[in-house]
């Protein structure tokens, strides 16, 4: 039992609408499904835990469901962060040697990224993720591992993750409230990538961005190396909100009826259609046009697309993205909402479809659990590099850094 506990693979995606646990399950022929469980989740909003003891609640219910699927007790898992507050920022740094050239060892290696990641951070944050994005050996760029190689000075080029030290141990808090250890945490469009992303989409330019319910979050691939990576305060609780407020309806009927008549062009719902609209309290419902319906969501997908584009563009990487936008995440699946990013962005768009595990249930084959199966992937394969049978430095250092 204990070797086959070895060869399992927990993540763990807790959001502001669904707390997910998703275990599988390492294979000679590669990962395969075990069980997951989806609660609904309380005590988070914007990707922050507000009250600790629900968002506890929420996810050991979730582990439990999965625990009952794989029949197995779930004891460690990777964790998967996200929110308004996530950070990235790109630093260099290198170390010289002098006039003469020598071997770079691992020392060196150490040294010039010790260099890089030796940022000033404000107090309340810290590092989620030091990755590699190139060495530099004297004038010569692109160099992935600069081992044993020849050079007068090494610097390298790396992307900084960084995340609210606060909301990161809460989150954690929580896991660990439910029972369960966390071994590592991870960006979740970072992991997400690694379940929608093609190898030629992150060589010429891509943006993934994961619509969860509290905000938005992206990464930016150029040249296979994470170029950017941010938090948007916007997701699909603030459309349901808007129309909470705008139709004078609960927000679990607002919610309701964002996912069965919403659209995010106003323009592609027939004219004469109607919508049963509850009210509040002891109100009658009402019949309204569904076209009042997309007349509210149009405009905040249009904000929430014009803030990506304006992040993008601020930090010079929407020319780069020429291999356009993916989105994940359940706030993806409104309808029209393609349509306003391509129109938005000027870029080309498509919505992310998961590579499956085998055994895996139709079901999880969905851009809301894109998240959780790119964890799982994003597990194996740094479990891979760190476990490599010649344990060369480069692998080392790759796992280190990704991790």
């Amino acid at each position: 039992m204990a070797n086959q506990h070895a060869n399992l693979l927990t993540a763990i995606d807790v959001g502001s609408a669904k707390a997910c646990v998703l275990v599988a399950e390492i294979t000679p022929n590669g990962l395969r499904y075990r069980g997951h469980g989806v609660t609904e989740s309380r005590g988070s909003r914007k990707g922050i835990i507000v009250d600790l003891e629900k968002a506890a609640s929420s996810i050991q219910k979730a582990v439990e469901q999965a625990e009952d699927v794989a029949g197995i007790p779930i004891e460690r898992a990777l964790l998967g962060m996200g929110g308004a507050h996530i950070r990235g920022v790109n630093s260099h740094g290198g170390i010289t040697f002098g006039t003469r050239v020598r071997e770079i060892g691992r020392d060196e290696i150490r040294s010039a990224v010790d260099k890089a990641r030796a940022i000033a951070l404000p107090a309340d944050r810290e590092i989620l993720h030091l990755l590699p994005q190139e060495f530099i050996l004297d004038d010569q760029p692109g160099i992935h591992d600069p081992l044993g190689m020849m050079a007068c000075r090494v610097a390298v080029r790396v992307h900084i993750v960084t995340a609210v030290s606060s909301a990161l141990q809460n989150v954690v808090s929580a896991v660990n409230r439910a029972g369960v250890h966390v071994d590592d945490t991870v960006f979740e469009p970072l992991a997400c990538a690694d379940a929608v992303l093609r190898a030629d989409e992150r060589e010429l330019g891509v943006c993934l961005a994961d619509l969860g319910a509290g905000s938005t979050n992206l990464i930016v691939f150029q040249e296979g190396a994470v170029a950017h990576s941010a938090g948007i305060p916007i997701g699909g609780d603030h459309f349901t909100s808007d129309l909470s407020v705008g139709l004078c309806t609960p927000i679990v009927e607002a919610e309701r009826i964002k996912k069965f008549y919403g659209n995010a062009i106003v323009t592609l719902i027939p004219e004469g259609n109607e919508v049963e609209v509850p009210s509040v309290g002891d109100r009658p419902s009402r019949l309204l046009s569904q076209r009042t319906v997309g007349e509210i969501l149009e405009p905040r997908a249009r904000e929430l697309f014009e803030l990506l584009r304006d992040n993008l563009r601020q930090s010079g990487m929407l020319e780069l993205c020429v291999g356009g936008l993916v989105l994940s995440g359940g706030a993806s699946r409104l309808p029209g909402i393609l349509d306003i990013a391509d129109s938005v962005l000027r870029r080309s768009v498509r919505l992310s479809w998961p590579t499956p595990l085998a055994k895996m249930p139709a079901s999880l084959a969905e851009p809301e659990y894109a998240t959780a199966l790119g964890m799982v992937f994003y597990a194996h394969r740094a479990r891979l590099a760190r476990g490599s049978q010649d344990e060369r430095w480069s692998s080392k250092l790759k796992a280190m850094l990704v991790g």
